[in-house]
C-alpha cells in the first residue's frame, strides 16, 4: 500500500509495533518502505474488452526505460494502476500521452550532435520535411538538444533550427562528453535518439551508456561499429535488451542501403559468402580524373577541393577509411573482424605518410611520372584502376587493383560507390548495390533514413 513519504517513517514504527510478534516469529518478513515513488494509473470505460491494452502499455513504459515496481488491474477493466520511481513520473506520463491519447501522431526526441557539413546539412533536411512527415506519416521530429565542438543547448520543449547558431553562441553549457552524457541521461525524456554527425572517438565512448538508458543511437560516426569488437557487440547485446535502436547505415556508401540489405539478407536465412566493394568516394574520384593533363598530384588537389577528401588527404590515401568500411561490412555480414585482420597493399610509399601536408604533395610530386606510365598502361589494355576492399569467407583485403570492361567496377564515375554480395542465393550472379557514397548532403540524407527507421513508419 502506499503513504506520503512524509508518513512512511510514522507508518513504519505503528506496523512494527502492530505486528512485533509476527515479526519476531518470522512470519512476517521485514516491513521496510520505499521512497520517492509515484502511482500512475489509466482509467477508461474503452479499456473493457480491449485486448492488448495491458501488454501495450507495459511494451512502450519498457522501451523508454521505466520499471514499474507494483502494478494492478480490476476487474472491471477499467483501470490499470502501477507504481514506478518518482524521477521518471514526468517521463512516463508523456509516453502514455503520446502512445494513447495522441496514438495518431508519434513524437521522436532528437540530440544532434556536430553542426559541421553533415550535421548542417541534417538540421537543414528535418526543417525542411517537418511538416509533412507531420501531415502524412503522423511523425513529429522534435529537436531537443544541439552540440557542436564548443557549446551545447538543450530544451524539452523544442529547439528552433533556425536559432541554432545564435543559441549556441549564447549557450553556457561546454559540449564536453561528460556534459553531453549528464545533460541526455538526466532530462530522462521519451523516444529519445542521439544522433551523432561528428567523428570523435569521445563521442562514440558514450553509446554504451546511452543505449544502457534506453536512448536510440544514429551514428554517422564510424568509430564505434569499426573499433574494438568485444566493444562493438557490447553495444548490439545492449540494444537488443533494453529494445531500441543502434544504426549506422551511413558508416559505408553515405546513403546507401548497403548495412540494411546485408541484415535483411542474413535475417531471412542467406549467408554473405563474398564482398567486393569500392568503398572510398575520394579515391574513386582521384582515379577517374586522373589523365594525361591531370597528373596524381593534381588529382589529389581536386579532390580536397571539390570537398571529397579530408583536409589532410592522406587519411584517404592511406585506405584507412575502406579499412574501416570493410571490418563494418564484414562484422555485419556475421565475421568477427578487427582492423588488424585487413591485409592493405598501399599505392603510394609509407614516407608520403611522413611529414608535413606540403611535404606530402612534394613528394606525391615526384611520383606523378610513375603514376601516368601506370595509367597509360592501363588504359592501352582497357583498364581502369578501382581501389577495392574483398571479403571473401572471412578474409578481408584492401589495395589497388585494376579491372577491365566486363567488371561492375569499370563504368563506376565520379565519386561513386558500389558493391557486389555474393551469397548463398545470390551466387552465380552478385547482388549489386551502386550509387552516390560520398557527400555531406547525401550522407545527411542517410542519416535522416536511420531516424526515420526508429519510427517504423511507412
Amino acid at each position: 500500500f502506499a503513504v506520503r513519504n512524509a508518513d512512511a517513517d510514522h507508518a513504519i514504527q505503528v506496523l512494527n509495533q502492530e505486528f512485533a510478534a509476527e515479526l519476531k516469529s518470522g512470519t512476517l518478513s521485514e516491513i521496510v518502505a520505499e521512497p520517492n515513488l509515484a502511482t500512475v494509473a489509466i482509467v477508461g470505460e474503452n479499456m473493457k474488452h480491449t485486448g492488448g491494452i495491458a501488454g501495450k502499455l507495459f511494451n512502450v513504459l519498457g522501451r523508454n526505460g521505466i520499471s514499474v515496481i507494483a502494478c494492478a488491474q480490476g476487474a472491471s477493466e477499467t483501470n490499470i494502476s502501477f507504481v514506478i520511481e518518482h524521477d521518471d513520473l514526468r517521463k512516463a506520463l508523456n509516453v502514455i500521452h503520446d502512445s494513447f491519447f495522441l496514438s495518431d501522431t508519434q513524437v521522436l526526441n532528437l540530440f544532434v550532435v556536430g553542426t559541421g557539413n553533415v550535421g548542417r546539412h541534417l538540421l537543414s533536411q528535418i526543417h525542411a520535411q517537418q511538416e509533412n512527415l507531420l501531415e502524412n506519416k503522423a511523425l513529429r521530429l522534435r529537436i531537443v538538444g544541439i552540440a557542436n565542438s564548443r557549446k551545447c543547448i538543450f530544451d524539452r520543449e523544442g529547439i528552433d533550427i533556425d536559432q541554432t547558431d545564435y543559441l549556441l553562441e549564447n549557450s553556457t553549457i561546454d559540449a564536453t562528453p561528460e556534459n553531453l552524457k549528464k545533460e541526455i541521461i538526466g532530462m530522462n525524456i521519451f523516444n529519445s535518439v542521439f544522433v551523432d554527425c561528428t567523428a570523435s572517438p569521445k563521442i562514440a565512448e558514450l553509446y554504451y551508456d546511452l543505449l544502457s538508458h534506453n536512448i536510440n543511437v544514429v551514428a554517422a560516426n564510424k568509430i564505434a561499429a569499426s573499433g574494438d569488437y568485444e566493444g562493438y557487440r557490447r553495444m548490439k547485446r545492449v540494444a537488443r535488451k533494453k529494445d531500441v535502436k543502434f544504426l549506422f547505415e551511413t558508416n559505408v556508401g553515405a546513403g546507401l542501403p548497403i548495412i540494411n540489405t546485408i541484415n535483411n539478407l542474413i535475417n531471412s536465412g542467406d549467408r554473405i559468402l563474398r564482398i567486393e566493394a569500392v568503398l572510398s568516394g575520394t579515391l574513386n574520384y582521384i582515379f577517374n580524373v586522373l589523365s594525361p593533363e591531370i597528373p596524381m598530384s593534381r588529382a589529389i588537389e581536386m579532390a580536397c577541393e571539390a570537398g571529397y577528401a579530408e583536409p589532410d588527404p592522406r587519411i584517404d590515401l592511406s585506405g584507412r577509411d575502406v579499412m574501416r568500411k570493410l571490418v563494418i561490412l564484414a562484422r555485419e555480414a556475421g565475421y568477427p573482424t578487427s582492423q588488424d585482420d585487413v591485409e592493405c597493399r598501399l599505392f603510394l610509399p609509407e614516407s608520403c605518410f611522413e611529414g608535413s601536408i606540403d611535404d606530402f604533395f612534394t613528394k606525391v610530386k615526384e611520383l606523378d611520372g610513375m603514376f601516368e606510365k601506370m595509367r597509360a598502361q592501363a588504359e592501352k589494355d582497357g583498364e581502369h584502376f578501382r581501389f577495392a576492399a574483398v571479403l571473401d569467407h572471412g578474409k578481408v583485403s584492401v589495395g589497388l587493383r585494376t579491372v577491365d570492361s566486363a567488371h561492375p567496377f569499370y563504368h563506376l564515375e565520379g565519386s561513386n560507390n558500389v558493391i557486389l554480395l555474393t551469397t548463398e542465393r545470390y551466387n552465380e550472379y552478385p547482388m549489386v548495390i551502386k550509387g552516390y557514397g560520398a557527400g555531406a548532403e547525401v550522407t545527411a540524407a542517410g542519416v535522416f533514413s536511420d531516424i526515420i527507421g526508429i519510427a517504423n513508419i511507412r
